[in-house]
Parts: C-alpha cells; sequence; structure tokens
C-alpha cells in the first residue's frame, strides 16, 4: 500500500504591520492628502479598476439615501481579503473589518506596501532536463571516391558514428 503525503505551504503574513506607515513615507503622505487617488492607484497596482475605490465614497451616500446604512467600506475589506488571498497571507474576515472599519487608510497604506514588495520579489525557478548521450550501434561507412576532372588520388571519406541524445527520467519520491 503506497500512501502518499501531500504537504501545503504555510501561509504567510504581512510584510509590514497596520502602523508601519514609516517604511514608506511617500505612500503614507499621498495617502494623508490624496486619499481617494491612493486608493485609485493602489487597486491599479493590484490589476483591478481603478475606479472601483470611488464605491466607498460615493457607495455610502447612494445606500443611505434609500435607507440601507452600511457601516463596512465594501470595496477597502474586498480589497484587503483580495490581496490576502493573492498573496497567501493569514488572518480572518473578522480581522479584516476591524483592520477596515477602524483605520482605512492605515489598512490601504498596508495593502500597498504588500503589493510592491510582491512585486519587487519575483521568483523564477527553471529547470533544464538533463541530457545523457546515448550511443547507438552504427556501422563506419567508407564512401568510394570517383576522380574528377582535376582532381588526383582524393582518400575516402568516412563519417563519425551517430549519437543519440534522450531526456533522463525524473526522480520521483514516494512516502510510504
Amino acid at each position: 500500500m503506497t500512501t502518499v503525503v501531500v504537504q501545503m505551504p504555510m501561509k504567510s503574513g504581512w510584510n509590514s504591520g497596520i502602523c508601519d506607515c514609516c517604511q514608506d513615507m511617500n505612500s503614507c503622505c499621498y495617502a494623508y492628502w490624496f486619499f481617494p487617488c491612493f486608493t485609485c492607484t493602489t487597486t491599479g497596482e493590484f490589476g483591478e479598476s481603478t475606479c472601483l475605490p470611488l464605491l466607498d465614497i460615493f457607495g455610502p451616500g447612494i445606500m443611505a439615501a434609500f435607507g440601507v446604512p452600511v457601516c463596512v467600506p465594501p470595496v477597502s475589506l474586498g480589497m484587503r481579503v483580495a490581496v490576502r488571498h493573492k498573496y497567501d497571507i493569514g488572518g480572518s474576515i473578522c480581522e479584516d473589518i476591524m483592520v477596515t472599519c477602524c483605520c482605512m487608510w492605515c489598512s490601504w497604506c498596508q495593502m500597498s506596501r504588500e503589493i510592491k514588495a510582491r512585486k519587487q520579489t519575483v521568483t523564477v525557478l527553471t529547470t533544464h532536463p538533463m541530457i545523457q548521450p546515448i550511443p547507438m550501434a552504427t556501422t563506419t561507412q567508407v564512401i568510394a571516391t570517383q576522380q574528377a576532372f582535376g582532381v588526383i588520388n582524393v582518400a575516402p571519406v568516412a563519417f563519425a558514428p551517430a549519437v543519440q541524445m534522450a531526456p533522463i527520467p525524473s526522480v520521483t519520491t514516494v512516502v510510504k
């Protein structure tokens, strides 16, 4: 009986804390003075629509006009969950709600730092199959030459044995 053990990678944490704005002062100042523009820029860097955060600004007002109160900014919460999911960051939806409701600026700054950090640390692994020569059974062929006009005493031509290249099979480990 063969048992295969699959090991899932551990979830990582955020690269910076919620209040680590001093790590990226440019983003912190940009968020403080131009918060709507900063959120649009951050969603664009993440690969989402740059207009998406505008729903957090206008959405609660529109919803309140129809009598539906909104206490959690939906786009900010959704972006935070999406960043955690894409980069396999541990946490829970309850933590995301608390951070998004209590300090939306810090939450967006943390997401921006995380996106920038993950874009900078791209690891590309390439593997090339090892090729081992496999000699083939061949015979040396000698071709008789003809004397052509102007060519005298040409030596016979011999061909070297052919070598076929084949990939080495990969090694598979099975845990019993």
